[in-house]
């Protein structure tokens, strides 16, 4: 995962499909490209690598902006993007 993503907010599953008002969230695979990401309602986002590798345990969904300034939603591992859990209360 590019470790210049800025993370904006972050949502559990449920919490981003009630957001969202979506029943679920597809991830699909490109054929051209052979990558993943995700679908959900009329809109897609992108899936951390970690997913193809089966090691996504504790996923979460987050706003991102790229260091070129493109926002997009990324599915990832809790944990991921510069901040790691210590407890949850």
């Amino acid at each position: 995962m590019d470790k210049n993503l800025k993370f904006l907010k972050t949502w559990t599953i449920n919490q981003f499909k009630a957001e969202q008002q979506v029943e679920k969230i597809e991830v699909l695979k490109n054929d051209a490209t052979g990558k993943c990401f995700m679908a959900f309602g009329f809109e897609k986002g992108a899936v951390s690598e970690r997913f193809e590798r089966g090691e996504l345990t504790n996923p979460v969904i987050s706003q991102v902006c790229s260091p070129e300034g493109d926002m997009f939603m990324l599915l990832h591992q809790k944990g991921e993007g510069g901040a790691e859990v210590m407890a949850v209360l």
